[in-house]
């Protein structure tokens, strides 16, 4: 199962493991672009990231974070856009799904977000965010 229950994002967040969501679509046709959210475990509570990225990948580059940054001129290569800064987890999980469409019931362990790229891609790049769990 892809998809961590409320509990398992929780308990991945309070031992120091990052949580992400693939978001889908971004840009616009002539630069396309994908988005998605993660959660940061920090020293002072959880950080909320925003990321939007050129969609440069396929069936076999799917690397999220080795895409380059949609609308960045300076190459940085750890970007994302800080939506937030949270003492407590389910706060965190709460504004990421309020700030930026995320799902409750669509998180993942980090790195796995790339798998919902890749539905994402077979798809035939979709301009909706998903809404159900792949089959």
């Amino acid at each position: 199962m892809r998809y961590l229950t409320e509990p398992f994002a929780l308990g991945a967040l309070r031992r120091g493991r990052a949580i992400e969501q693939f978001l889908g679509a971004a840009g616009t046709p002539e630069k396309p672009g994908i988005r998605w959210v993660e959660i940061r475990p920090k020293a002072s509570g959880y950080l909320v990231v925003l990321h939007t990225a050129e969609d440069v990948g396929g069936e076999h580059f799917r690397d999220l974070v080795e895409f380059p940054p949609l609308d960045s001129d300076d190459g940085e290569e750890d970007f994302g856009q800080e939506i937030a800064t949270t003492e407590d987890e389910p706060s965190a999980m709460a504004i990421a799904e309020a700030s930026t469409g995320a799902v409750h019931h669509r998180w993942v362990n980090a790195g796995i977000a790339q798998d919902d790229y890749l539905d994402f891609v077979r798809a035939g790049r979709p301009t909706y965010p998903p809404a159900t769990e792949p089959s």
